[in-house]
């Protein structure tokens, strides 16, 4: 079972799909991890060159590979924040993963993209309305979603393991 974690960026991702994975000791794939090996340079450096439609690329063909590979065996992903406004995600996450939205406050989001501008090239003045266009579609591609608000990235990652799976 492929578990797939969606949410908006600073929803805590990355941090409970690390613990996940080490607590069912299965792999832990982070889709950013995957887009910058293939690239061959960071997210910020593939908006700034080449923009946030071949990023958008990129992603899709990472996330058409990663599920191809890893959906009939135990591993934890982390998707990309945008993730599901690339065309055919929603279906393919649906279809070949167990997707859990990991949703956040916008308060909470706000706290934790404090400070992150220059690594996250998406925090930027108009997080809020980019915040409010994904949210039917983390919903839509979510099987479970879990309000993430005041727990720890353990309780979240415990949540998972013992009310999800």
């Amino acid at each position: 079972m492929l578990i797939a974690l969606t949410g908006f960026m600073g929803s805590g991702k990355t941090t409970v799909g690390q613990i996940v994975a080490d607590a069912l000791g299965c792999p832990f794939i982070d889709l950013d991890d995957v887009i910058v090996k293939k690239a061959g340079m960071s997210i910020p450096e593939i908006f700034a060159g080449k923009g946030e439609k071949e990023f958008r690329r990129l992603e899709k063909k990472a996330l058409e590979e990663t599920v191809g590979k890893y959906a009939e065996n135990t591993a934890v992903l982390a998707l990309g924040g945008g993730t599901v406004t690339v065309p055919g995600s929603i279906g393919l996450l649906q279809e070949k993963t167990t997707c859990i939205y990991l949703q956040a406050s916008p308060e909470t989001l706000r706290q934790r993209l404090e400070g992150q501008r220059e690594s996250r090239p998406l925090a930027d003045e108009n997080w809020m309305e980019r915040l409010s266009q994904r949210l039917p579609l983390y919903e839509k591609a979510a099987h479970v979603t879990l309000d993430t608000d005041g727990l720890s990235a353990a309780e979240i990652a415990d949540e998972i393991i013992v009310d999800c799976l």
